[in-house]
């Protein structure tokens, strides 16, 4: 690969490419049209790890994302720095820092309500469903779209067909945003084969059309049928979620009582070692445990941030090889690397078996369970051929220009569905699904 092609300014969807504007180059526009969409604006009321109403100071999809892209900017402006002289003259070091963190901002855009716990609830009910023959009027490619739904693969069919030019490029963003965004350029049919970490894809049959245009843009090898290479930004873009995911799950856990302070400031106290801030070694016994562990969590990051950063400029020639095994975290020198893996198992040994997030993740099922019974049912009787009866007539109405038209494919109207519930918060599912039950609050 080549970083005159991977770093590319023309946009999906759009032949020519507007003039700059002083101080804001085709990256920072990228950026912009994330922050400022619907999809974006959502996430504020998804679950990351915890039920969003939990606790005002746990972070939600949003703040996460937010947090990711800061630490994305960061990383791309450093490895810019560092690779000066092998990237394009045109190029400024922000161009990298801004790539970077637009993907980062994008990179859970596509998450349904209830994050892992609602992905996992969607391939169920449609795995139920292929078992009662709902699927039949789908070929197996497309079926695997919905059998492993995957968040990714959403996120790019939100960025590329359903905001702002609807089915003409969505955000029209720049190619090299896009490839830093796709995480997992294949199709499901790979993820059904468990081929890759957590069976991920990024792109459904309905996009690969896109997929394809894209990956030649940038010059991404194909190494299969539908799979390409990574953008090695993508490295940077899952490095930044690691780091806010490892520590920041760990600050939330603190928050929520699930996790003593003692264990994880040693984790950071090990990480940093002798570098601590100044105003870490001023604290006194009366300062909080939180201020204690933002002050030495900032420093953990930084120290995170310019381990993945070397490790990139370490691992250029396999990264533009499109041959780097396994992710950048390992091939972190320690103690970062080992920083990172044991936040991660601490995380999953006692923060996600707490009882209430356990809670949330039935409820999920319960939730998008009615949800889907609702509207997918409706779909099937339309593409029955009967007449719509009364309810599903209304449910209909609930969809509006998402609703089946005639002419389309089984597999084009369960999309739509799965556009209209993946778009829904949590809080909104919820009252949905209540309301649909007849079990509304009164008010």
């Amino acid at each position: 690969m080549d970083w005159n092609q991977l770093l590319t300014r023309e946009r999906l969807g759009k032949i020519a490419t507007s003039p700059d504007e002083i101080g804001r180059s085709p990256f920072h526009k990228d950026h912009d049209r994330v922050i400022f969409s619907g999809a974006f604006r959502r996430l504020g009321r998804k679950t990351q790890v915890h039920p969003v109403s939990s606790n005002d100071l746990i972070h939600t999809r949003l703040t996460h994302s937010l947090e990711v892209s800061c630490v994305g900017r960061s990383l791309g402006m450093i490895v810019a720095e560092m690779l000066r002289d092998e990237l394009p003259a045109w190029s400024e070091t922000s161009d990298l820092g801004m790539i970077v963190q637009s993907a980062c901002l994008a990179h859970d855009i596509g998450n349904p309500p209830f994050g892992h716990s609602g992905e996992d609830a969607i391939c169920h009910w449609f795995r139920q469903a292929r078992d009662k023959g709902w699927l039949d009027g789908m070929d197996e490619a497309q079926q695997a779209d919905f059998l492993n739904f995957e968040g990714n693969a959403q996120g790019f069919r939100v960025l590329t067909q359903l905001e702002y030019h609807q089915f003409d490029g969505g955000m029209r963003l720049t190619h090299a945003t896009l490839g830093a965004f796709l995480k997992y350029p294949w199709t499901a049919q790979y993820a059904s084969q468990g081929l890759f970490k957590l069976n991920k894809f990024g792109c459904y049959q309905n996009e690969l059309h896109l997929l394809e245009s894209i990956t030649e843009k940038l010059g991404l090898p194909q190494l299969d049928r539908q799979r390409w290479a990574r953008h090695p930004l993508v490295y940077l873009v899952e490095a930044a979620d690691d780091i806010c995911y490892g520590l920041i799950d760990l600050e939330d856990g603190v928050e929520m009582d699930l996790l003593d302070y003692s264990e994880v400031e040693q984790l950071l106290l090990d990480l940093v070692g002798d570098d601590l801030p100044e105003t870490y070694r001023q604290l006194g016994p009366n300062d909080s445990r939180r201020r204690k562990l933002a002050i030495l969590r900032g420093k953990a990051i930084e120290h995170l941030t310019f381990a993945a950063a070397h490790a990139f400029v370490e691992q250029q020639e396999l990264l533009l090889a499109g041959s780097l095994p396994g992710d950048l975290v390992h091939h972190m020198r320690d103690p970062a690397r080992s920083c990172i893996l044991k936040a991660k198992q601490l995380a999953r040994e006692k923060i996600f078996q707490d009882k209430r997030k356990t809670l949330h993740e039935i409820g999920a099922y319960t939730t998008l369970e009615i949800l889907l019974n609702a509207f997918c049912g409706a779909v099937l009787e339309f593409h029955s051929g009967q007449p719509l009866s009364f309810k599903n007539q209304r449910i209909f109405d609930l969809l509006g220009n998402s609703a089946p038209q005639k002419g389309w494919t089984l597999y084009q109207s369960f999309l739509r569905v799965i556009d209209y519930i993946g778009g829904m918060t949590d809080n909104y599912a919820t009252q949905m699904a209540r309301e649909m039950t007849g079990r509304s609050s009164p008010t």
